[in-house]
């Protein structure tokens, strides 16, 4: 019913950036997408927060990105980028686009993942 493609993942060096983006598509005509961001998940840790964005705009970035990046979205074409600068080793992680949807109820859905590699 919903689907998240992400792309953008990488191997990146240490102060390096990347930019992760994440297309939303949705089956029917009736839907509504509210919270769209990035969450984060190394092995062994829970699935933490990265940045979100609201459909009106409103954000909100974990403190470990506050300041080094950048969370936007396209409400018309259904898609959420995180631009994230000065890459730091313990940024790797296997980074999950996430979204609220309305449709005929509000569901929370998960993309794939794409794995994000720091290392020189």
């Amino acid at each position: 019913q919903v689907e998240l493609v992400e792309s953008g993942g990488g191997l990146v060096q240490p102060g390096g950036s990347l930019r992760l983006s994440c297309a939303a598509s949705v089956s029917g005509n009736s839907f509504r997408i509210h919270t769209m961001g990035w969450y984060r998940q190394v092995p062994g840790k829970s699935r933490e927060l990265v940045a979100v964005v609201s459909n009106d705009g409103g954000t909100n970035y974990a403190d470990f990105v506050k300041g080094r990046s950048t969370i936007s979205r396209d409400n018309a074409q259904n898609t959420v980028t995180l631009q994230l600068n000065i890459l730091r080793p313990e940024d790797a992680a296997v980074y999950y686009c996430y979204a609220v949807v309305m449709t005929t109820y509000m569901g929370q859905w998960w993309g794939q993942g794409t794995q994000v590699t720091v290392s020189s």
